[in-house]
């Protein structure tokens, strides 16, 4: 987005973020090829000032996406490896002591872990004990770490993006709920079409062109989520959000049969937040200056699949969180 000293209209900033998310989309396939639909809802996520779950098996390249959309952003990243040996002090930063060669006197100072960066990419996340997991709770939710006593601020904008894998078992702590509620979207990764494929690997083992470049700076998207909050709801549209997540409770009045026969816990008032506030970044990225139930519905998938919990009867038939969602909104009417 060009900076400009004069006031605008809300109808040259949306057209502006338009036109920056098609030059964002034009430099993200440098480097990245096929994924639209995850490329479209980290930015949502990032632009709502909320975090990211990645679910794909491995090699489909979700490091990459997100070193390249570091880059577009122009903010700094950091990338930590979660393994079951990784400790708090590992993400947060520690303290050393330091002597003063004139005095002699000790004291201390801390030295900032990666959490310290504007994009935290949390790697394998499931692969560390739940002790090291917890410790990104107060960083994703207060944007701030405690160490030693002393409450030290996150640099905004702040945003983690975990993946994980979901075929893997062996050797992984599966994160609690109040954790993965911490989480906007879970967005799932999936294998390219044959012919995206194709082009990918054409691309990706040809001599290396140049990388993306920045369309947004750190500044932009901090206005750019101010200018989220701002865009206007309908009643009858926020209704609808809290409508979808009530339908996934088994104990709430207004579930449907469905939920309460497949769903062991659903989501919460959370999950209704998000499903408006997503919806939002929604809009304003496809050049509308309003919500609709559209943008509700092509969200809901990825707010509420990591907030629902299938019952024992969903898993022994296969229904996944994705197939009780579809039906959820093929039952509710708008």
């Amino acid at each position: 987005m060009p900076e400009t000293s004069q006031p605008v209209s809300g109808e040259e900033i949306v057209a502006r973020v338009k036109d920056a998310r098609q030059r964002l989309f034009e430099e993200l396939n440098r480097t990245v090829i096929g994924q639209e639909d995850a490329i479209e809802q980290i930015v949502i996520s990032l632009l709502s000032a909320g975090h990211v779950l990645l679910t794909g098996v491995p090699g489909l390249g979700k490091t990459l996406l997100v070193r390249s959309i570091a880059e577009t952003f122009s903010l700094s990243f950091k990338r930590i490896q979660f393994t079951p040996d990784l400790m708090p002090a590992d993400i947060f930063g520690t303290e050393v002591v330091e002597e003063d060669p004139a005095t002699g006197k000790r004291n201390f100072r801390f030295v900032p872990g990666p959490v310290f960066a504007n994009i935290l990419l949390a790697d394998e996340i499931n692969r560390t004990p739940p002790k090291t997991q917890a410790a990104l709770l107060e960083a994703m939710e207060e944007r701030q770490v405690t160490a030693a006593g002393q409450t030290h601020k996150l640099q905004p904008p702040f945003f983690v993006l975990a993946t994980q894998n979901p075929i893997e078992l062996e050797g992984t702590y599966p994160l609690p709920e109040a954790q993965l509620d911490r989480f906007l979207l879970n967005i799932r990764i999936d294998y390219l079409p044959l012919e995206k494929e194709v082009a990918m690997v054409a691309a990706t083992t040809a001599p290396r062109g140049k990388g993306p470049a920045a369309v947004f700076t750190a500044e932009e998207i901090l206005e750019l989520q101010k200018l989220v909050r701002s865009v206007p709801v309908a009643e009858e549209v926020v209704r609808y959000a809290v409508r979808v997540t009530a339908a996934t409770r088994p104990s709430h009045p207004d579930c449907l049969p469905i939920a309460r026969e497949k769903i062991k816990w659903g989501a919460g008032s959370r999950a209704s937040q998000a499903l408006v506030l997503a919806g939002k970044a929604r809009a304003l990225l496809d050049g509308r200056y309003a919500v609709s139930i559209d943008d509700i519905r092509a969200l809901a998938s990825p707010v509420l699949r990591h907030r629902l919990i299938p019952n024992f009867h969903a898993e022994a038939e296969g229904v996944t969180s994705d197939r009780l969602i579809e039906d959820i909104l093929a039952t509710l009417k708008s």
